[in-house]
């Protein structure tokens, strides 16, 4: 009987040390479907899988097991079959995208963009900004990244409001947002994108930010109404920082780009050095215990 067959998106050679007693062939399937596609029983997508990946699914008759590199599975949830368990990358982008988000926070305070567009100009034009310091930061979705989040942004003497789907010790539940919002100097997003989360941020919830309040999203761009965002941002009321929009990419004429007190970077919150070995170590670990018949990690049960 042939060993259990694994796909990878890179080198095997790249884990390290190789689990045993599997098959291992490096495949993208948005590119090209070998014939083995038959076989294969754990699958580890590409990092950018994106909405095609799931196209591949339904001709993986001996599926078992699909590994993400993504801490969000929305792209592929629906259309896991069934009997496949769908893992996500849980712990794989915690340190990227806390870094991230606590540079977006502070870029936007302190006036970065500015600094970089005088720059540029070969201006010299000093002026006031806020500081992180004495602020108070809701951080909506508590999971993995958003505690990395917190860890950090407890080292800059501001106040952290964690918010997550229910309430429990120290940490409010999302119902509680209509409260919370107007005493917040900053807003992160960190939640995944559920049925429950979609359109969270709408013009409800950004007309009850108090006045000067940033909006940072390192989360999903549909967890913002992005209309909404940018008539709140025309205002001159808000201030917002995106590492996602929605759509994605963002049309070179969308209204976003040009609106007031925004900056965006493209999606890069899991994309630095800290990833891939992470991922690698997620990915060994979990063909470790697949191979021992060990029970996996970050199996999406639930919506979260």
């Amino acid at each position: 009987m042939p060993e259990p067959l694994v796909w990878l998106p890179f080198d095997p050679a790249e884990l390290g040390t190789v689990p045993g007693g599997l098959r291992y062939e490096v495949v993208d399937p948005t590119r090209h479907l070998p014939e083995s596609v038959g076989d294969v029983e754990f699958y580890v997508p590409p990092y950018d899988m994106g909405p095609r990946i799931a196209d591949a699914l339904p001709h993986m008759r001996s599926l078992r097991v699909i590994q993400t590199l993504s801490a969000g599975v929305d792209n592929v949830r629906g259309k896991v079959p069934d009997g496949v368990t769908l893992c996500n990358g849980r712990g794989i982008h915690d340190t990227s995208t806390a870094e991230l988000a606590l540079a977006l926070v502070l870029a936007s305070l302190r006036g970065l963009p500015r600094f970089v567009r005088q720059q540029d100009a070969r201006e010299w034009r000093a002026g006031f900004e806020d500081s992180l310091a004495d602020k108070r930061v809701l951080l909506v979705g508590y999971g993995s990244v958003g505690s990395a989040i917190e860890a950090r942004l407890r080292a800059f003497e501001c106040e952290v409001v964690p918010v997550a789907r229910r309430a429990r010790d120290g940490v409010h539940a999302i119902d509680d947002l209509p409260e919370l919002l107007p005493t917040a100097d900053v807003v992160v997003l960190i939640v995944p994108l559920t049925d429950e989360t979609r359109g969270l941020v709408d013009a409800a919830f950004l007309g009850r930010m108090r006045d000067g309040a940033l909006l940072v999203n390192v989360a999903r761009g549909a967890v913002v109404v992005t209309d909404d965002l940018v008539a709140a941002l025309r205002t001159g009321r808000l201030r917002a920082a995106l590492d996602v929009t929605d759509p994605e990419p963002l049309p070179a004429d969308h209204a976003l780009w040009s609106a007031p007190n925004v900056l965006i970077s493209p999606h890069v919150g899991g994309a630095s050095s800290a990833m891939w070995p992470r991922a690698r170590r997620l990915v060994r670990q979990q063909l470790e215990r697949y191979a021992a018949g060990e029970p996996l990690v970050n199996v999406m049960s639930g919506d979260y």
